[in-house]
């Protein structure tokens, strides 16, 4: 039954569809794998075995009596503790939430369920997903499986977690500040955000899917967006593909050399590939003022009234991030905005000029569990509990889409990621040439044993 787990998810839904397996011996071998795994890392923080049972064998049923199978059928899957799961306990990681149980679904939850998956949890996320480490006053902490002593990240810690031990075969997740994609670089899976969309511009958090390999995520996030073009990712032809390779940031931002060699390392496969590295890198100073600016305010907008009535248990960071929003000037959106605005159409110069950034995800490899965040990189002080994440947030800002892919692992043994990044609304080539490198890599394959 082990092997089950160590199979990727479109391998699996085939083989439910085709009857070579069962959603109930699929469901069996991940339980089997969680009852091994989750006393040791804490990934999947509430369970819903018994319903998951009962929702196999009906799956089993309809499809024995002719049912067409969904894209997911018999696929297990967990969902963040952030996410409204209907009758399921969701804690966001707070004392204040510690039993709250929605009764309606979060939308992509429900088309998850609807294309046939069987929903085994939730995952674990820091206090309502804030900061990228993975730890909160209900749940306690989540460990990294690659080295039980290290963070998972976040703030979909749980989720990476899960993946990477072969507990689900895929699970959602979210990103604002790079809570898909840090953790899928500390834990050697992938995590991809898609582009924002156009409807919002003050929103720069997004759902987005999580898997151990790339075609995996793509199905996952066809599911989630109801779009089932998008769980096709089309072989990539790199020939003449112009690559921004930076794998220090262009200097920009500190950085682990163990992350540098790692990710520098990776210049040869992208050259077999038939890709041309250039040396660029986008203007992204103006990033900082506008992701601090608009996450306070989302931060004031969502947990402006639980501060007055709950401070005393609410983690610091929160506290903080709640009142630099409460505090902003009547100008500080909307000139953050405009700023925003100039980065989108200088990051539209630099991509016509390239066809994607390649970089790091994280500027460290996973460290102490018991740290809060880093309070340095490579020597440089960081004065907040975001600077050390400014690889990701800065991407963030852009509004494209951006993967973590696997890309090696330190002297040590600890995973580190590599992110892709591409022109807003180039989902799919993001998709394809991560797809390729994972295929000419297979760093992915490399899976953690139990300490």
């Amino acid at each position: 039954m082990d092997a089950i787990c160590d199979r990727s998810a479109v391998e699996l839904v085939a083989a439910i569809a085709s009857r070579e397996l069962s959603a109930r011996e699929v469901l069996e071998a991940h339980l089997a794998r969680i009852d091994r795994w989750n006393p040791v890392v804490n990934a999947i923080v509430t369970r819903t075995t018994d319903e998951a049972r009962s929702r196999a064998a009906r799956l089993d049923d309809a499809l024995a009596r002719g049912a067409a199978p969904g894209p997911l059928h018999g696929l297990p899957v967990a969902h963040k503790d952030l996410v409204d799961t209907a009758g399921v306990r969701t804690t966001s990681g707070s004392p204040v939430f510690a039993d709250h149980v929605p009764v309606h679904d979060e939308p992509f939850v429900a088309r998850i369920r609807d294309a046939g998956a069987v929903m085994v949890g939730k995952t674990n996320t820091p206090e309502f997903g804030a900061g990228s480490h993975t730890f909160n006053p209900v749940f306690g902490l989540t460990r990294n499986p690659y080295d039980t002593s290290r963070s998972a990240g976040g703030s979909s810690g749980g989720a990476a977690v899960a993946l990477a031990t072969g507990m689900v075969p895929v699970a959602d997740g979210s990103d604002l500040g790079g809570s898909l994609r840090n953790p899928a670089s500390f834990c050697n899976v992938v995590g991809f955000r898609p582009s924002l969309p156009d409807d919002d511009p003050l929103e720069l958090s997004t759902d987005g899917p999580m898997a151990r390999t790339v075609a995996d995520a793509a199905l996952l996030w066809a599911v989630m967006t109801g779009e089932p073009r998008r769980g096709v990712v089309d072989v990539a032809h790199a020939d003449g593909i112009r690559i921004a390779w930076a794998p220090s940031f262009g200097d920009t931002l500190p950085v682990e050399d163990a992350v540098v060699d790692a990710v520098g390392s990776c210049a040869p496969v992208f050259e077999a590939l038939g890709c041309e590295l250039v040396d660029r890198y986008p203007d992204l100073h103006a990033t900082r003022e506008v992701f601090f600016t608009l996450r306070a305010r989302s931060f004031a907008s969502d947990y402006g009234e639980l501060l007055a009535e709950h401070r005393d248990r609410m983690k610091a960071t929160v506290v903080w991030n709640v009142e630099e929003g409460i505090a902003l000037s009547d100008d500080a959106v909307p000139e953050a905005l405009e700023e925003m605005g100039r980065v989108r159409a200088d990051a539209a110069r630099f991509f016509a000029d390239v066809d994607y950034l390649v970089q790091p995800v994280a500027q460290v490899v996973p460290f102490d569990g018991e740290l809060e965040y880093p309070a340095e990189v490579a020597g440089v002080p960081m004065t907040t509990y975001l600077d050390w994440m400014a690889s990701c947030w800065q991407i963030t800002v852009l509004g494209g889409p951006a993967i973590s892919v696997p890309c090696g692992f330190t002297p040590e043994g600890l995973p580190v990621g590599l992110q892709i990044v591409g022109r807003r609304g180039d989902d799919a080539g993001v998709l394809a040439l991560a797809q390729a490198f994972e295929a000419a890599t297979r760093f992915s394959q490399r899976r953690p044993t139990l300490p």
